[in-house]
């Protein structure tokens, strides 16, 4: 089984870096964000209070996840009743669907190119990928925003899914995508959400402890071969990997941090309220426009690591 696991992995990674996520084919994700939208409204429908919102919460995760597995589970079943090799096809595709290297590639050069045309523009673009206010942000701290989003989600959006799919195929590598698109869409700590998204965050939270923490050495170890600082990197992950409000994220950001010599985190706003973060990285020199770049080779090189890792413990299987 993970024989079988570790070749349909090599085969979604070799297809997310040819295809991505094309608009015109539908994502798995799009109907696990459609089915969340239609249980949180018949939720805040029947359940007004703290508590009761907190325990449907709860049911909303478990339940999310449970239905995503069970219908992907049903496709496989069905896919292998008609044919194997149908079967086989679909297990790569949900693999590959859980992957979003390219994508994630696609929405930093995109904040990059919309920079080229003025502030105002890579404003606008960046409030496509990230939740802070962008209106009032200056060209170096657009860039930041797009390095912290990029090296976080090079855990949350490679990484993990591929270490999920690693271990439990298809069907774990579709669960961690429920629990992620759950944290990316009721997550939030805000009145809104605190009750209702709270139980989805901390599973999302623990889903990717491990994940995280292999992020980051694999960003300092592809610092190295793309001729970045691998010695800064290295410190600045000792050293500010606690450095978020989140028990992961600093993990890859910190490594991104040290290698490119700049300075993330920090206050922003949210929603019209000021946040204060702390700072990751000593900020050796202000950040421009070719750190984004920067980062999604670190991005693609830390993934790449992961599958030649894999790929040296296939051989040896």
């Amino acid at each position: 089984m993970l024989k079988e696991n570790m070749e349909i992995l090599f085969l979604a990674f070799l297809l997310d870096l040819i295809l991505g996520d094309p608009y015109w084919l539908y994502h798995p994700v799009r109907a696990i964000g459609a089915y969340i939208n239609f249980e949180e409204r018949l939720i805040r429908r029947y359940f007004k209070e703290d508590g009761a919102l907190r325990a449907a919460g709860v049911a909303l995760a478990l339940d999310t996840v449970l239905v995503t597995v069970l219908v992907v589970w049903g496709i496989l079943w069905l896919g292998d009743r008609i044919h194997p090799i149908l079967g086989y096809v679909l297990k790569v595709y949900f693999v590959y669907a859980s992957i979003s290297l390219k994508s994630l590639r696609y929405e930093g050069l995109q904040v990059v190119k919309a920079l080229k045309s003025g502030l105002q523009a890579g404003r606008e673009r960046l409030r496509y990928i990230v939740g802070r206010d962008t209106k009032d942000l200056s060209e170096q701290e657009v860039v930041k925003a797009t390095v912290e989003t990029i090296a976080e989600n090079t855990t949350d959006g490679v990484i993990a899914p591929m270490l999920y799919a690693l271990l439990f195929g298809p069907l774990g590598s579709m669960a961690f995508k429920a629990v992620s698109t759950l944290d990316s869409m009721v997550g939030y700590q805000n009145d809104k959400y605190i009750d209702l998204g709270r139980f989805s965050a901390k599973t999302d939270d623990v889903l990717n402890y491990i994940p995280a923490r292999l992020t980051g050495p694999l960003m300092v170890v592809a610092s190295f071969f793309l001729s970045l600082d691998l010695k800064r990197a290295w410190k600045i992950l000792k050293r500010d990997h606690a450095n978020h409000k989140s028990p992961n994220s600093a993990w890859s950001e910190s490594a991104a941090a040290g290698a490119l010599g700049i300075q993330l985190g920090g206050a922003h706003e949210y929603g019209g309220v000021l946040v204060e973060k702390p700072t990751i990285g000593d900020g050796t020199r202000e950040a421009r426009e070719e750190d984004i770049r920067s980062t999604i080779h670190l991005m693609f090189m830390s993934a790449v690591l992961f599958i030649a890792l894999i790929g040296m413990i296939y051989l040896f299987l």
